[in-house]
């Protein structure tokens, strides 16, 4: 199996970008953005993740099977994500501990 050589500039790029966007993670940290805030923070961090998945881990050069066990891993993540927000925002549809050890 022959390997993709990737030449340093690009990690050195890459490494970069990750500075880079650090540096902008600790500004956008200082505004705010109103309702924003989350996406701002999140829209980094999905970037930042996307560069160490795709370059550092090689990803990027890899057969079509690596892509798609990342692809379900992402598909699993939002199954995980879709179910924690769903307990999250089913909290107060029965009032603060019906039926609890703590209304009695």
């Amino acid at each position: 199996m022959s390997e993709h050589i990737v030449p340093r500039s690009t990690y050195y790029l890459v490494f970069g970008a990750l500075i880079v966007l650090t540096a902008v993670t600790v500004a956008a940290a200082n505004f705010d953005f109103g309702p924003m805030n989350d996406v701002v923070a999140m829209t980094i961090a999905v970037t930042k993740m996307m560069l160490v998945l795709l370059f550092f881990m090689h990803v990027r050069y890899s057969s079509r099977l690596i892509w798609v066990i990342v692809a379900s891993m992402f598909f699993w993540l939002i199954i995980l994500l879709l179910l924690t927000l769903t307990d999250y925002a089913s909290r107060d549809w029965f009032g603060a501990n019906v039926g609890g050890i703590m209304s009695r």
